[in-house]
């Protein structure tokens, strides 16, 4: 099952790679302008991870990395032209559906979590579950919509390219997370607190402590990457060491650091990629509004962690 699972996975990975394919011989074809190249380079440069992750050199993939980077920061990659539904076909299915367009999403969900609960024994089985689910979903998606197979790889490279590179943020930055683990800085912010807060007291050291995972994870956009450095750096040394309930702390911790989330465009999965789904005017009014809810939360996780967990 083991061997099933990890085949499974490779495939998924390949169809996302060639999904990209298909965003980039769209973009050449569709856009007028000569940032046509770069969006189409943009595109197959990462679609060759996808498909031959497992096969490519660590240094080569970086260098690929690099490359789809520097296409971005110099504003080489645009959107592509997709044929839209009219407005009237978009009408007439929304009346013949209604509430039952949701259905696909919740058969990905039910089916992700029966298919990881039932694998749990085995490695990689939350990744493989969620693509199970999401074949699951689309199979009851072809059953009620009867779209064309044409229609759904259109429409998902549509919504891929829509995302754009901030698609690839969240696994980049988790990437990084480990990146700065390993090179110890969780150590250097660990020397750096020690000259500001006192070794002997818990609240200082839960503020730090709570306040670092918040800021941390709006520079990474991410609360798991940030939570193995902090946790290192701060967490161990001025909070557990005291005495703390390590479940208490760890929980608080992680969801400290989601309150850093709401207020950083880093976290792309959360603030961004909707404002660009929904075609928002100004993409950064979703963090604006989630700012004061994200400051009075973390407040409360200052003194949710000193009560709770000493």
């Amino acid at each position: 099952m083991q061997n099933f699972i990890n085949i499974s996975l490779e495939i998924f990975y390949a169809l996302m790679g060639f999904l990209m394919i298909v965003i980039a011989i769209k973009s050449y074809k569709t856009i007028d302008s000569n940032k046509k190249y770069g969006t189409a380079l943009f595109w197959t440069l990462m679609s060759i991870p996808f498909i031959f992750g497992t096969l490519i050199p660590a240094n080569i993939i970086g260098l690929i990395l690099i490359l789809s980077s520097l296409l971005t920061l110099t504003k080489q990659v645009v959107f592509a032209k997709y044929d839209m539904p009219s407005e009237e076909f978009g009408q007439k299915q929304s009346e013949k559906l209604g509430n039952k367009i949701f259905w696909p999403s919740l058969v990905l969900a039910v089916a992700a979590v029966a298919v990881a609960m039932g694998l749990k024994a085995y490695g990689s089985s939350s990744q493989f579950a969620i693509g199970a689910g999401a074949v699951v979903a689309l199979i009851s998606a072809f059953m009620l919509t009867k779209a064309k197979v044409s229609t759904t790889v259109d429409d998902s490279a549509r919504l891929l390219q829509q995302m754009g590179p901030a698609s690839m943020l969240p696994q980049l930055l988790v990437a990084l997370g480990a990146l700065f683990t390993t090179a110890g800085v969780g150590e250097v912010i660990s020397n750096i607190i020690s000259g500001v807060v006192p070794a002997d007291s818990r609240f200082f050291g839960v503020v730090a402590y709570v306040i670092g995972m918040a800021i941390f994870t709006m520079i990474m956009g991410n609360a798991f990457a940030a939570f193995a450095v902090i946790t290192a750096g701060i967490g161990i040394p001025f909070v557990l060491a005291q005495g703390a309930n390590p479940a208490i702390v760890g929980a608080l911790a992680l969801t400290a650091g989601y309150c850093g989330t709401l207020l950083t465009p880093m976290a792309a999965n959360f603030n961004i990629v909707p404002a660009a789904l929904l075609e928002m005017r100004k993409q950064y009014d979703v963090i604006k509004y989630q700012a004061p809810v994200a400051i009075v939360l973390l407040v409360l996780h200052i003194f949710a962690m000193y009560f709770l967990a000493f």
